[in-house]
């Protein structure tokens, strides 16, 4: 089965990830191939030709590197190799053949900020403080009279400083101990890292998600993280600080801009997209310098607004308004360390949610599982696999919910493994799967199949503008235009029937999947929990 570019290669001029629909794969969740009820590479393969009827695009991989797992592959202890519990260089090799023998891309996680402390540049940093890897890792003394040497605190709970007897120096590691940080001050272990891209770019890789990128870069003074005015009981622990020191630090620029001459030294439009969980003033920021850094800054407003018309409608705006000249925006539901969209708003909703991710102007990215409508699942405590939640437990911190596996079909396993799962499957999975899904014509995934064939045959819907973003009490209107073409999109994201003015047009898809053709003058109703695209005719 082989997608049909059909009118989008057709846009030589545009970049194809412009154009595109990005679908996120856990790997250790989509496709057990083996029995041992972890997901792998050869198994991902077997699935493509889903991914080939959805409509989607790009497949990116989160991490399939060799690592100790204390962090689920974010410990990287061989960043040029892959994982033998996902497969084989050949095995990796097999499936980018396969990808785009089906006209799709490939995009890979890159983990530069840290390594495992198992990686053998750790193991040599760690020997002596004379070995010639020392500084490729963050090593201080201790503060005047002992201890750690400032405040800084890690994302997983607690101080960001693990003492090593061994050479009587504190290392950073912004995450756990297991996972130290790489000093991207230090050129050598800079090139290291770039030939890390070129390794994987040779292989036939179309583009990277770089991991956590604002962090690269730590204060060069060590100085202290002032407290945070704001912190409450009940927060994380790093929030009772401001990350002033740790984080976005301005050389961070510098390092992305040499990332992204390296995947423009590669033919083929190679795509840079960072991680950033920073304010829409500062995420733009990551464009660079005349649009020479990433191409996509991921754009993770929509995962945590709250779900009203007037708030996301300021979103959309705000963020419209802040993108740099020239900039491609980009949006996102739902991702391995969030909370999936069908657990934050209702089932109902996320019908809702889709329409607005593959209608707004930008690239989208759909985390496997949305098209099914996946939900969290509790984990029972023995299950529990996640360090975010073991090390600091009641929270809702864990990931685990958002991670387990994908359901195929009703059988026990979901069709996912013959052995037993690395998490539970949801207890809905007997019909929340894809085989049930795909001959039921009302379902999400003939929805999300609906939306991306319009979004492919209109160009309104890819390279248009958008235009009248406006909230009437619970609806979320804005069109989409590209020279004649209208499209107005109307999102009730409320409960109750409403009713917008509008002008004369034709419904081109509901939510509900039941009203397409549907003519409207002057005003159209919208049932609760719908969202309608509609042809204008004027």
């Amino acid at each position: 089965m082989t997608r049909d570019d059909g009118m989008l290669q057709s846009r030589t001029a545009t970049p194809w990830w412009q154009r595109a629909i990005i679908y996120q794969v856990y790997p250790r969740s989509f496709q057990d191939s083996d029995g041992d009820g972890l997901g792998d590479l050869k198994g991902i393969a077997t699935r493509l030709d889903h991914l080939v009827g959805l409509g989607v695009d790009a497949v990116w991989l989160s991490p399939v590197y060799p690592s100790p797992m204390a962090d689920f592959g974010y410990d990287v202890a061989d960043y040029c190799g892959i994982d033998p519990r996902f497969g084989t260089l050949a095995d990796f090799d097999a499936l980018t053949t396969a990808i785009h023998a089906r006209g799709l891309k490939l995009i890979l996680d890159f983990v530069p900020n840290h390594s495992s402390d198992q990686h053998p540049w750790f193991l040599e940093s760690r020997s002596s403080r004379t070995n010639p890897k020392r500084d490729w890792y963050i090593w201080r003394d201790p503060a005047p009279g002992g201890g750690p040497p400032n405040n800084w605190l890690s994302h997983f709970g607690g101080g960001a400083w693990e003492w090593d007897a061994h050479t009587g120096q504190y290392y950073l590691h912004s995450f756990l101990a297991a996972q130290p940080d790489l000093n991207w001050r230090n050129p050598d272990l800079r090139t290291a890292m770039y030939d890390v891209l070129h390794f994987w770019l040779e292989r036939g890789v179309d583009g990277f998600r770089v991991d956590v990128v604002w962090l690269l870069i730590k204060d060069d003074q060590f100085r202290d993280n002032p407290p945070n005015p704001a912190y409450r009981e009940g927060q994380t622990s790093r929030d009772k600080l401001l990350s002033i020191y740790d984080s976005d630090r301005p050389e961070t620029q510098g390092i992305i801009q040499e990332m992204r001459a390296i995947l423009d030294s590669f033919a083929g439009d190679r795509l840079l997209i960072g991680e950033i969980y920073l304010p829409v003033d500062r995420l733009v920021a990551y464009y660079g310098r005349d649009l020479k850094g990433a191409q996509m800054p991921f754009n993770f407003q929509l995962i945590n607004a709250p779900w009203h018309a007037a708030g996301i409608a300021k979103i959309i705006d705000d963020y419209e308004t802040a993108l740099p000249e020239g900039a491609w925006p980009n949006w996102v539901l739902s991702n391995h360390d969030q909370s999936r969209i069908g657990s934050r708003i209702g089932q109902a909703q996320a019908r809702v949610a889709a329409t607005l991710l593959l209608t707004l102007r930008g690239t989208p990215t759909i985390y496997y599982g949305e098209e099914i409508g996946m939900v969290d699942v509790p984990i029972p405590p023995d299950r529990v696999q996640d360090p975010a939640e073991k090390n600091q437990p009641g929270l809702g911190l864990g990931r685990d919910p958002e991670r387990t596996p994908m359901p195929w079909d009703a059988s026990v396993q979901g069709g996912f493994t013959t052995g037993t799962p690395w998490l539970p499957l949801g207890p809905d999975h007997a019909t929340v799967n894809v085989a049930a899904q795909r001959v039921d014509a009302g379902s999400i995934l003939a929805l999300y199949k609906r939306l991306i064939a319009l979004r492919r045959s209109h160009p309104a819907l890819i390279d248009g503008a958008i235009a009248l973003v406006k909230a009437q009490s619970a609806v979320l209107t804005y069109e989409r235009r590209h020279g004649s073409e209208r499209i107005a999109v109307l999102l009730n994201l409320g409960h109750d029937e409403q009713r917008v003015a509008i002008d004369d047009g034709s419904v081109l898809l509901s939510t509900h999947l039941d009203r397409a053709d549907e003519r409207v003058a002057g005003e159209v109703v919208l049932h609760p929990d719908e969202a309608l695209l509609i042809r204008l005719s004027r």
